[in-house]
């Protein structure tokens, strides 16, 4: 028995207040600035470089445009739900409702894979920018304790700590707790700090675009789209569509808005804002941080740079904001390890008010009105991946979990639109099927690009999640008993 959990129930457990519910404190502009948050990290100032070097050259802008437009097709099917059913879950909850609890589970399960392994593979990263910046400041921290036991490291000083020689990455570990200690204190205070670390991070954007500008050489952007080689990811509108693929991951992060639809004052109007304004803000800030960066420097400089925004920058004379480029990335990285940190926790929280999950995951406390307990277990769970397991298959696996779960949301609407026609939709995706349609085939095109190892720690990964539902969550299911009991 596929058992289906009806939408009026789940709109009317949103609607529920007092103590042992989440409190509604997220206004538009905040549930916005988690978007910016989430969005905004890394990918700007890393995969940038990478995809103007060895895909599209300065037409890099080109490949954001359209990484982008395949974004917003998820993004107007996340849009459509999370205005309809103002639940804390995200595509849990979604799925819940049109394909039933053993869908709901297994992209619940999934889910583990975007959020916590993605605020692991932040943290990993969010320790390499610390460590830099604290080296120009004479400032080191012992070799062993900086990076994980499996994995090699070259620091800016020429430094290589080899595979074996560290023991655990400590500053990751570090970011991963104090974040989880703030959203345990509220979501409020989250959301106040996330919206500090957005402007920060944002006003040094800004500002990277407003001096850049006046020192762009146009030669640099002759040719716009250089010409193809024999290589179909190399160049030409084969490499701007390669490119799209390599910077769509700088998007990941606009479906984390809809985990808080049930911390929102008005979900109705502020999910569709929060979701698609994040997208547009970035996207634009995207293409003008690109065109300036590509129109500073030569793309082919940026061959193998890690750092190709601080490289650019460089030749404009400010040098007063190499520091300030450094802050900003942080700043990025830790606005999206606490937004992924706190969309894993709404989902486990709402898993585990359905029964599918212990009830220690949904204790909310009396006080700070947070799920605190969730916060706890993830707080050393995502620091043990952090803290010991590399960074490229964090990354891989964030990857294939994000676009499974983009690829249901869509299928979702379509279902939805047939079973349940007549209900309200505050925000309607339009042109069902064919945007739907075109979100799942952009979602699983980009998926089999990636190394089939990945596909095959989702399939365990899966494996586990499916044996611990029989085990557990069938035999626990509210909705389950409710059924058997009538």
């Amino acid at each position: 028995m596929n058992l289906k959990k009806p939408i009026d129930v789940l709109v009317a457990e949103s609607a529920e207040s007092g103590e042992g519910t989440l409190k509604r404190t997220l206004s538009s502009t905040s549930l916005v600035a988690l978007g910016i948050g989430a969005i905004i990290g890394a990918g700007l100032f890393s995969l940038t470089g990478i995809a103007a070097a060895e895909n599209a050259g300065p037409a890099v802008t080109l490949s954001f445009v359209l990484a982008a437009v395949a974004c917003a097709f998820a993004g107007l099917c996340y849009a459509e739900f999370a205005s309809m059913i103002p639940v804390a879950g995200s595509a849990y909850t979604y799925s819940y409702a049109t394909m039933g609890e053993f869908m709901a589970w297994i992209i619940g399960w999934d889910l583990v894979l975007e959020y916590a392994l993605g605020a692991a593979t932040v943290a990993v990263s969010w320790s390499r920018y610390l460590l830099e910046f604290l080296h120009k400041y004479n400032i080191e921290i012992p070799h062993q304790l900086v990076v994980s036991p499996f994995e090699t490291l070259k620091l800016g000083d020429g430094t290589v700590i080899e595979q074996g020689q560290g023991l655990v990455n400590l500053p990751a570990i570090f970011i991963v707790f104090l974040l989880s200690l703030i959203l345990i204190r509220g979501t409020k205070e989250s959301a106040t700090m996330n919206n500090i670390l957005v402007i920060v991070k944002v006003a040094v954007v800004l500002i990277f675009i407003a001096l850049g500008w006046s020192h762009i050489n146009p030669a640099n952007h002759e040719p716009y789209i250089p010409a193809a080689t024999d290589n179909f990811r190399h160049f030409g509108w084969g490499g701007i569509a390669a490119g799209a693929a390599v910077v769509f991951f700088a998007f990941i992060g606009f479906d984390a808005v809809s985990t808080a639809a049930q911390e929102a004052k008005n979900p109705k109007k502020g999910m569709p804002i929060g979701i698609l304004g994040s997208l547009i803000i970035c996207t634009l800030l995207y293409v003008l941080f690109a065109h300036v960066m590509t129109g500073l420097v030569n793309y082919k400089e940026f061959a193998g740079d890690a750092k190709p925004a601080a490289t650019a920058f460089a030749v404009t004379g400010y040098s007063f904001l190499q520091d300030g480029l450094i802050i900003a990335i942080l700043a990025g990285y830790t606005s999206v390890m606490l937004v992924m940190l706190m969309g894993q926790s709404r989902v486990f929280y709402t898993m585990s008010k359905d029964g599918l999950l212990p009830k220690f995951f949904s204790n909310i406390h009396p006080k700070f009105r947070t799920p605190w307990k969730t916060n706890v277990f993830f707080m050393f769970f995502v620091s043990i991946f952090a803290g010991f397991v590399p960074v490229s298959d964090l990354g891989h696996m964030v990857s294939i979990g994000t676009l499974f779960a983009f690829s249901l949301v869509c299928i979702g609407v379509m279902v939805l639109r047939k079973t349940d026609p007549d209900r309200e939709r505050p925000f309607r995706t339009p042109f069902v099927p064919v945007v739907p349609i075109l979100g799942i085939l952009t979602c699983v095109g980009l998926m089999a690009t990636l190394p089939l190892v990945s596909w095959e720690r989702l399939a365990i990964w899966m494996a586990l999640g499916i044996a611990i539902y029989y085990f557990y969550g069938r035999k626990n299911s509210v909705l389950r008993k409710k059924m058997e009991q009538q």
